[in-house]
């Protein structure tokens, strides 16, 4: 890809509107444009860091076995009827009649529709457990949508149901998903704390909140700095390592603002070891048992009996979490963003001096980046006629992990190599190769 021709419209400054680094850095580099109050246009930069963190999430649910499925974003109203919660969740639902009308929302949650399909799909235990999961749009209402994809109203959302036949059953699958987070955010490099959390409009009695820690995060957390010793990494999905690990976590006090009880926190935490701070929640799973099955009358046969399923939900915000990264990540002193590799848009850029009467040096980025899409590394060419300190400090902005200089000082076969917030080397392109992938 060269520079010139991609959709990547960089602002010189940062956006009034924008108040945290997230929102700042996404529209000054183009990834995003907001199309209304918290509604927005993904662009080529952010769409492609937002398919990449997509794929990982679904590696890893697929890793627990879970099916994946696609439902609507538009719902009847009906099924919400049902449940109890169309009237009760609040003005962030957007309701909407056709030309029939009929009424019509636009889904902020989806566990009323996973429920109608399961009741008319399965009716023996034999069939259980079910996991399925989707990744799609949602809407809500938010009264005050801000800092960008953080708080937004439209959102991209994987969202996964577990139907069990017992609650034993039940506590096994809210587990794997339990496990299934930890890895995820491990794999885009956050460390994510399970917090015991309230169940909000989705109900239940049993609910962990994934925070990362960021000064600009909304969630106020209270917890042991010892949690984070915590190793999560050989646990295998049987079913005594998955308890075994969750009862690990749980032993740390670690609540967010509304479990916090003051009395408990110093009863249960060392003074020295006490953490307060802010976080950004980037997952949120819950158990709730029958409270959709029952009134939904989903249930299963068993030996002629009939036994309302227990049910639980898990979801990961997907397009928050490409916000979520900035703010664990950038640099804000040295304007200085380096994404995960897995996940940069690009994982190379190269840089060549353009000179208006000696192309030599965009030939040899052109041949460079065919070496490199040959050994699976996607590489962008800046072609632009700016300086290449101008060059080098516009794609430190935008955060691709490498870069490869070409300019007076390349000799040969070495060529001038650097990741993102360190010196530049001179090396070959064989071990440039070495380096990028062995961070794919």
């Amino acid at each position: 890809m060269l520079f010139s021709k991609s959709l990547i419209p960089i602002l010189k400054n940062n956006p009034s509107e924008a108040k945290i680094k997230s929102h700042q850095l996404m529209l000054r580099t183009g990834m995003i444009k907001q199309s209304s109050a918290g509604i927005y246009s993904w662009l080529p930069l952010g769409f492609k860091i937002m398919k990449k963190i997509e794929n990982i999430v679904r590696e890893e649910q697929n890793k627990i076995l879970a099916q994946e499925i696609l439902m609507p974003t538009i719902q009847s109203s009906e099924i919400w009827k049902e449940s109890g919660r169309f009237d009760d969740y609040g003005e962030e639902m957007l309701r909407i009649k056709d030309r029939q009308n009929r009424e019509m929302l636009y889904g902020p949650t989806n566990e009323e529709l996973v429920t109608d399909i399961f009741r008319s799909s399965v009716k023996s235990y034999k069939s259980l457990p079910q996991l399925v999961y989707h990744i799609q749009w949602k809407f809500r209402d938010e009264l005050r949508p801000r800092f960008g994809v953080m708080r937004c109203r439209e959102f991209f959302m994987k969202d996964a149901y577990s139907f069990d036949l017992t609650d034993n059953d039940a506590f096994f699958s809210y587990n794997k998903f339990f496990l299934s987070y930890l890895r995820t955010f491990k794999r885009l490099e956050l460390s994510a704390i399970p917090m015991a959390a309230d169940t909000g409009p989705i109900g239940g009695n049993l609910s962990h909140e994934f925070i990362i820690l960021a000064e600009t995060g909304e969630s106020k957390i209270y917890t042991d700095k010892d949690i984070f010793d915590v190793n999560f990494q050989d646990t295998s999905l049987d079913k005594s390592s998955l308890e075994s690990l969750r009862k690990k976590y749980d032993h740390y006090y670690s609540v967010t603002d509304e479990k916090y009880n003051e009395v408990d926190f110093n009863s249960n935490v060392k003074k020295e070891n006490q953490l307060i701070t802010k976080g950004i929640e980037v997952g949120h799973i819950f158990y709730f048992g029958d409270k959709y099955s029952k009134p939904m009358q989903a249930s299963v046969d068993i030996n002629g009996k009939k036994e309302y399923v227990k049910m639980g939900s898990y979801g990961i915000g997907v397009s928050r979490l490409v916000g979520a990264i900035i703010e664990a990540k950038y640099d804000d002193k040295n304007e200085l963003m380096c994404w995960p590799t897995k996940i940069a848009p690009y994982h190379c850029a190269i840089i060549p001096l353009i000179n208006k009467n000696d192309k030599s040096s965009l030939d040899k980025a052109m041949n460079i980046s065919k070496v490199l899409k040959n050994n699976k590394i996607d590489t962008i060419i800046d072609d632009t006629d700016e300086s290449l300190s101008a060059k080098m400090k516009k794609f430190n902005l935008i955060g691709i992990p490498f870069q490869i200089i070409l300019g007076k000082k390349s000799e040969g076969e070495l060529i001038e190599f650097k990741k993102v917030g360190d010196d530049i080397q001179k090396i070959d392109l064989k071990e440039i190769i070495k380096i990028i992938n062995k961070e794919l």
